[in-house]
């Protein structure tokens, strides 16, 4: 079976090198009369770049054909469905583009006074004052970059509380199925880490968690729903556990889009979570950036908030830099400002009901594709799931077909891989997040080619292995790039 998507034009780009002739050129601009110069004379030998050897020589027309040719290879959310698990890669509505280009927001300076910048403070104010609301929380910084950058956040300001206190203590607990990045935050943070192992329900274990539970422990960092899909029912009984012993509840707020206008992380006993604006609240994702992750705390956190935060005195804005708690600035200025106008833009749009809808979308269609596929292949747990499903290859692999080369079918038949192999606790994983932006239509279609990938295992597995055969490259050698990577591109 393949899509819709695959019929028309392939293009099957040479690299630039083997294109061209000698002597052709991009431009050719009459000289007007004015006498030519030779730039070595006014420049100097070490200002003036010498011949290239081997240099591609074309037309402007071969240039542009090539570098488009080459972009029609890209796939992302605006070429079809985008189903990473976790990452909550969902359709970025045009109206906040057109929002983050307004000239009063693009033209603004970051040095500008506070007096000329009231509408932009006022922006960020309210954008700040929107996700206390939806988290449950009380006060929010818009500074950090991304969400990795919200837990090191987080973190240091749970640090700083707890050293206010008489010790900063030393431990930080994470549930097995927690993102990488926890444990690394941890770590930056001067805290080593204890892994809680997950109940065969895919939950934390209350009674593995309860023994690890001491006064040397600074906070429990999770994520609700975790990273399988699955709801931590007991996160009241969780949090009791973790402030009975002074610590703090740490939640990466990485799946927010299955909670907005259902739950709030403050009625949980959440002390502090961040918010991946690039995931929940649609703004440009993936490629390093941008990105920001802003970070909601109770109000015993906000002493130590970073600076500066924005304030409102007698309808004046102004940025408060006179905090001497603070753990200090984390990013340059007021964070990525254009980022934060998406965001904003997005939740007016949406409004209060429109998050609620777009939360309740994003489980139906997760529990769509897992009961669509739930029969062709292994599902490792029967808890429902929210906004993402993990499945298995154990089915496959009696035919010898593993997780990899289901993804590389998925490639042949016009989509993107789901996220595979993670998370870690589940052998085989591939972890499946439609997004509520996705039509019924394009979720059956998804759902068809793994039932066709999982047939295809069962009648001719070694076509799988051999897969993808119909993008412009085909299989590599992914371990021996990991381990001896070409990082030089020969295309462009």
């Amino acid at each position: 079976m393949k899509s819709q998507l695959q019929q028309g034009h392939s293009f099957i780009e040479k690299d630039i090198f083997s294109q061209g002739s000698p002597g052709r050129s991009g431009i050719d601009i009459p000289t007007g009369g004015i006498p030519s110069v030779d730039p070595l004379s006014i420049l100097g030998q070490d200002s003036v770049r010498g011949a290239l050897e081997g240099f591609p020589e074309l037309t402007e027309p071969e240039v542009i054909r090539h570098y488009t040719r080459l972009s029609q290879w890209n796939y992302g959310v605006d070429t079809n469905l985008y189903p990473l698990g976790s990452c909550t890669m969902k359709h970025n509505p045009r109206v906040n583009e057109a929002v983050a280009r307004f000239p009063g927001f693009a033209n603004l300076s970051p040095f500008a006074p506070d007096s000329s910048a009231q509408g932009s403070l006022r922006v960020m104010s309210d954008l700040a004052k929107w996700l206390c609301e939806i988290t449950g929380l009380d006060f929010a910084t818009l500074q950090p970059a991304a969400g990795a950058h919200g837990e090191f956040t987080g973190l240091l300001m749970i640090r700083a509380a707890l050293k206010q206190r008489g010790n900063a203590r030393g431990k930080v607990l994470l549930p097995d199925s927690s993102h990488g990045t926890n444990p690394a935050s941890a770590t930056l943070c001067g805290y080593t880490t204890q892994t809680i192992k997950s109940g065969p329900d895919g939950k934390i274990d209350l009674e593995e968690l309860g023994g690890a539970m001491d006064e040397t422990v600074a906070a429990l960092m999770l994520t609700n729903p975790n990273t399988l899909g699955i709801f931590e029912s007991q996160i009241e009984e969780i949090s009791r556990i973790v402030h009975e012993k002074g610590g703090f509840v740490y939640c990466d707020g990485a799946n927010l889009n299955a909670l907005m206008g259902k739950a709030k992380f403050g009625d949980m006993g959440v002390d502090v979570c961040h918010l991946n604006l690039h995931k929940s609240f649609s703004t440009p994702h993936g490629g390093g950036g941008p990105g920001a992750g802003p970070v909601c705390v109770t109000k015993e956190l906000a002493p130590f908030l970073p600076t500066p935060v924005v304030t409102c005195n007698d309808g004046k804005y102004s940025l408060d830099s006179d905090r001497p708690q603070s753990i200090g600035r984390i990013h340059g200025f007021t964070g990525n400002f254009g980022v934060l106008l998406r965001a904003a833009a997005y939740i007016l749009s949406m409004g209060a009901n429109g998050l609620k809808e777009a939360a309740e979308a994003a489980v139906i269609n997760a529990n769509y594709i897992k009961a669509r596929l739930e029969k062709e292949y292994h599902l490792p747990y029967r808890e429902p799931c929210l906004h993402e499903v993990v499945l298995s290859d154990k089915l496959q692999n009696k035919y010898d077909v593993t997780t990899l080369d289901i993804a590389k079918g998925l490639i042949d038949r016009g989509f993107h891989p789901p996220t595979i192999y993670f998370p870690l606790i589940v052998k085989g994983a591939m972890l499946i997040e439609p997004t509520e932006t996705e039509s019924l239509e394009t979720l059956d279609e998804f759902c068809e080619a793994m039932i066709d990938i999982a047939k295809t295992a069962e009648k001719d597995p070694a076509s799988l292995k051999n897969a993808p055969v119909t993008s412009p490259r085909g299989r590599l050698d992914e371990a021996t790039a990991a381990r001896n990577p070409q990082l030089r591109c020969t295309l462009c």
